[in-house]
């Protein structure tokens, strides 16, 4: 399978955050995993010179203390397009209430996924989003 350039785990949980760099390097997914803890934190790893860095895969949680995943969204759309460029953005949850639900209709995600991150789910992202399939 053709690796992604870059993919961006957004999550407060770190016990989560190291299971799913242990799932990526494990499928051999991307070469570049970057990892935020909360939303601002991942709104400052977006700050590439071009495009080019870009993440191609955002997976994102929606609950976090500070900036949550909907208020991420709300920043991450009014970046310049080539911040923002070829990105597929996956939001990750546990639960959603109907107002967070109402709120994601105007945003630019590709969908919503349960946690936790499984083997199943990341081939589901990488076969509708990317056109790949997992080695077996």
């Amino acid at each position: 399978m053709e690796k992604l350039a870059s993919v961006l785990l957004v999550d407060d949980d770190t016990t989560n955050n190291f299971l799913n760099e242990l799932l990526f390097k494990k499928l051999e997914i991307t070469d570049r995993l970057l990892v935020a803890e909360s939303g601002t934190e991942a709104l400052q790893l977006l700050q590439w010179p071009d495009e080019s860095h870009g993440p191609n895969l955002i997976l994102l949680d929606v609950n976090m203390p500070g900036m949550n995943g909907i208020e991420f969204l709300e920043t991450y759309v009014q970046l310049p397009a080539t911040q923002r460029h070829a990105t597929v953005v996956i939001m990750l949850t546990t639960t959603m209430d109907a107002s967070d639900l109402a709120r994601l209709n105007d945003l630019p995600i590709a969908g919503l996924v349960s946690k936790p991150l499984t083997q199943e789910k990341l081939a589901t992202i990488l076969q509708l989003h990317f056109q790949r399939t997992l080695p077996n």
